[in-house]
């Protein structure tokens, strides 16, 4: 899995700690309830974060990662592990899924489009923005 991540990172040009790194960082993270991981072989990984929501009953999802190596894409391993990765969600209680993807990435934009994803509130058509600040110490 860590390697798969790694790869994915090297891919768009992404900072990445390395496969060492992740591998410490995933056997604490996956050892938590609310982290979950769906592997496609060594082709193929999701990683998936819960959490609890003033709106929901369940908790919430966010797709942290869904990778699958260059070659193999367009073959259905994407959409697999999609589907496993809400079915885990189900299985634990949560009831949304969240995805953020980058604006200009309409491969993967029209993958979670044709997979029932909108980026846009009930009734609305402005897209819903996705805004972040790291917050480090002494920031």
């Amino acid at each position: 899995m860590a390697k798969l991540l790694d790869a994915f990172n090297r891919e768009f040009g992404v900072p990445t700690p390395g496969p060492a790194v992740l591998t410490d960082r995933l056997r604490r993270l996956l050892a938590d309830d609310a982290v979950i991981a769906r592997l496609a072989g060594e082709v193929g990984v999701a990683l998936l974060t819960l959490r609890p929501a003033v709106w929901y009953e369940g908790r919430v999802a966010v797709l942290d990662e869904l990778y699958v190596v260059p070659e193999l894409r367009g073959r259905g391993i994407g959409s697999e592990l999609l589907a496993a990765a809400e079915a885990a969600v189900r299985d634990r209680g949560g009831e949304l899924l969240e995805i953020n993807v980058d604006g200009e990435d309409t491969d993967a934009r029209r993958f979670y489009e044709r997979h029932g994803y909108t980026n846009t509130e009930p009734g609305e058509d402005e897209p819903i923005l996705y805004y972040y600040r790291e917050l480090r110490p002494g920031q």
